[in-house]
């Protein structure tokens, strides 16, 4: 291979985007939400393990990669730091970490708690730094608001869904906290977009899905630190069921676009309506919660399948890591 055309491979990472540790969520969601079904269908278990270890390896090979690219491109990370839509990307670099953390305590409960440690860690500073940057001296539009950015909330309520099991109750209400207060903040400011102002882009488009996590994710940690189905759980859960139904409503216009990355914001939500369906109904003992939870399942099977065929497409193309 000639030295321009090594150049021209390297140059293709400099254009590596943190948006694939999405990828990485949709995966780990998946394994978690097998393995939360698993009580009432056994096979479920030895599919989340299987799955388990595919999620493990495509994050070892993103990570890898993103690491290379901060090495060799470091101004390329400053722009995306500084990118007023992809700064809102950066902790699924740690929500990763903390969906490995509870995916992994099934197989090494040792292993695990340190990764949830260090992932709490980079998603205290992570919240921290994004919400900063937020508020800073420089101007956002409104066209650059989107669900995208309920992603650092969604990572503080991810938190407590290990933490409160192993033991760290004080810092697991704590994020919890601050991700339910910062949801709540951005839930206006999102809504007000969405309904006063011009149409999401399209290739921003999926990321309305994202409007599924934080309240399911959020009955998660609630459940798991309180240990029971309360009137604020109960308000989680619907929460979750009807803002999938408004995004069940988008459907029609989602399937009439291009395919690019921001598609995979459709897995984890449902990934995690799936988890939180399941979790509803081993706690309150309701048939049709856990029904839900394999529906969803299902569709989330099916998303997933479809999303993996068109990335891997749309990468022999030449479509993903190029210049915006």
């Amino acid at each position: 291979m000639s030295e321009q055309a090594k150049e021209q491979e390297f140059s293709k990472l400099a254009h590596f985007p943190v948006t694939f540790f999405a990828i990485v969520m949709g995966l780990m969601g998946m394994t978690l939400a097998l393995h939360a079904g698993a009580p009432a269908f056994a096979w479920m278990e030895a599919a989340s393990s299987l799955l388990w270890l595919i999620s493990v390896s495509v994050m070892a090979i993103v990570s890898v990669f993103y690491l290379a690219k901060c090495l060799r491109y470091p101004g390329m990370i400053a722009q995306e730091w500084h990118h007023p839509v992809k700064l809102a990307f950066f902790p699924t670099i740690t929500v990763s970490l903390l969906l490995l953390a509870t995916a992994t305590h099934a197989h090494a409960p040792e292993l695990a708690e340190w990764i949830w440690l260090v992932g709490v860690i980079g998603q205290g500073v992570l919240t921290i730094a994004v919400v900063t940057g937020w508020i800073s001296h420089r101007s956002f539009e409104v066209g650059h608001l989107t669900p995208a950015w309920f992603i650092p909330a969604v990572g503080n309520v991810i938190v407590p869904v290990l933490g409160a099991r192993i033991g760290y109750i004080e810092i697991s209400w704590l994020f919890f906290s601050g991700g339910i207060l910062f949801w709540i903040i951005l839930l206006t400011l999102v809504m007000n977009r969405l309904i006063f102002h011009d149409p999401i882009v399209a290739r921003l488009f999926p990321t309305m899905m994202i409007l599924i996590a934080p309240p399911a994710v959020a009955f998660i940690a609630y459940v798991g630190m309180t240990g029971e189905v309360d009137g604020f759980a109960r308000v989680l859960m619907n929460a979750g069921y009807i803002f999938a139904a408004l995004v069940v409503a988008q459907v029609p216009r989602l399937v009439k676009l291009p395919f690019a990355l921001s598609w995979w914001a459709l897995s984890f939500p449902l990934a995690a309506l799936s988890i939180a369906s399941f979790r509803f109904s081993q706690l309150d003992g309701s048939r049709a919660h856990q029904t839900t939870g394999v529906i969803v399942l299902a569709v989330l099977a099916l998303v997933i399948a479809g999303l993996i065929v068109r990335t891997a497409q749309a990468m022999m193309r030449g479509e993903i890591c190029r210049p915006d």
